[in-house]
């Protein structure tokens, strides 16, 4: 072991280091009055005597003596500046060893006392968030601790009245996710929040609500059936009968609003606007679609266009369906390369992507590697909307060639 000094700035630093990553367990054995573990730091580590403190120095030894020297924490509950004897040039001191502090408060008093109270602040607020937590009869543990803390003082107010809410009300068959009656709650709360709520009550709250249906849209494109003067476009509800205008022997799967309500006319066809990451769960359910003699998905050419598509195929070929694709081959990537950009709405850089889609055809995977590739690359997203519909229609005619 390297011999080495701690002075009392560097005890602070690893006192502040230790009670950031112990906060949340200390203040939950204090919500439960439960006897916190002591811990210790090393103030000398590797000096024993007059050959280690000739290594590191005869005058930083010295100062180091006359800094902790100055520090007094005899008065601090549960705080101990541990001393034990040396010999130095021939003359037995004692001086500093160890620095021991017993729980969380003693902790904190000790980082006053060195002048770093900065985790105070955060400490009390946990502190308070914890107490209210038990009030309201939440499952408090380090982890959930940890979660509500994080939130804002607003959001964290909202968690606390959802418990509360939620122990005195069990039915909540009446109500979608969105029309729960929480004081301060918004429509979309609790789907950014539900599963820490879930660990907070043991209750998955997203379980216990009215489910939404999902709705797809959908147009039709067949000439024959449009010059009757019937609807171009139509949905489909989860739980609904229907009667489509026609089934169609294709199914063209796109994610662009825009690429749906003014794809060209083509016969025998119906173009579906799928729901991103959710298009296969959702698509899974409509039996006309799977029984399509072709099913083709055309989206972004982008890390999120090529995971839609892995996810589609992934889900559909379990029930014996084959999902093709048009506009998604490295050959669409080099022809509109001049319509991609490399930066996202915000104007931030799109970032490559990790993930490894193991449904791709070669030419997807290629086209994916090219977009998605963690090197330098000026073309990270061609976005489907932004090329002309009757190439995307010609591709579509040759898939049926």
């Amino acid at each position: 072991m390297s011999p080495r000094l701690l002075r009392p700035s560097d005890a602070s630093g690893a006192l502040v280091k230790h009670l950031n990553k112990t906060w949340a367990e200390r203040v939950c054995a204090e919500l439960d009055n439960e006897a916190q573990s002591p811990f210790r730091f090393g103030l000398r580590p590797g000096i024993n005597g007059s050959s280690s403190v000739e290594r590191i120095g005869v005058g930083d030894w010295y100062e180091w003596r006359v800094a902790w020297k100055a520090l007094d924490f005899s008065d601090l509950d549960g705080v101990k500046l541990e001393d034990a004897p040396i010999s130095v040039a021939g003359q037995l001191y004692r001086a500093p060893v160890h620095l021991s502090v017993q729980h969380l408060q003693a902790g904190l008093n000790a980082l006053e006392r060195l002048n770093e109270p900065a985790l105070n602040s955060s400490i009390e607020r946990a502190r308070r968030i914890g107490s209210r937590l038990a009030a309201s009869s939440a499952v408090i543990t380090p982890a959930t601790l940890k979660g509500v803390c994080a939130l804002t003082d607003t959001d964290a107010d909202v968690m606390i009245e959802a418990i509360s809410w939620l122990h005195q009300n069990s039915d909540l068959s009446g109500w979608t996710a969105r029309q729960l009656p929480i004081p301060a709650m918004h429509t979309k709360w609790l789907a950014a929040h539900g599963g820490l709520l879930q660990s907070l009550v043991g209750r998955y709250v997203l379980d216990e609500t009215r489910p939404r249906p999902s709705i797809v849209h959908f147009t039709y494109t067949d000439a024959q059936y449009l010059a009757t003067g019937a609807r171009r476009h139509d949905s489909w509800t989860t739980g609904d009968r229907q009667s489509l205008g026609y089934h169609p022997r294709i199914v063209l799967v796109v994610e662009n609003r825009d690429c749906r309500l003014w794809f060209p006319e083509m016969p025998d066809t119906i173009v579906v606007e799928g729901s991103g990451k959710a298009a296969a769960s959702t698509l899974n359910q409509i039996d006309w679609i799977a029984d399509a003699e072709h099913l083709v998905y055309w989206g972004d050419m982008d890390a999120d266009g090529f995971a839609i598509l892995d996810n589609l195929r992934a889900a559909l070929t379990s029930k014996g369906v084959l999902v093709e694709s048009i506009l998604m081959d490295d050959l669409a990537r080099a022809r509109y390369a001049h319509l991609g950009v490399a930066r996202d709405k915000r104007g931030d850089v799109l970032k490559p992507s990790k993930l490894r889609l193991a449904n791709l055809t070669s030419a997807e995977a290629a086209c994916y590697a090219g977009v998605a590739t963690g090197g330098d690359t000026v073309v990270r997203r061609i976005e489907q909307e932004r090329i002309p519909f009757t190439d995307a229609a010609s591709a579509l005619e040759r898939i049926l060639i």
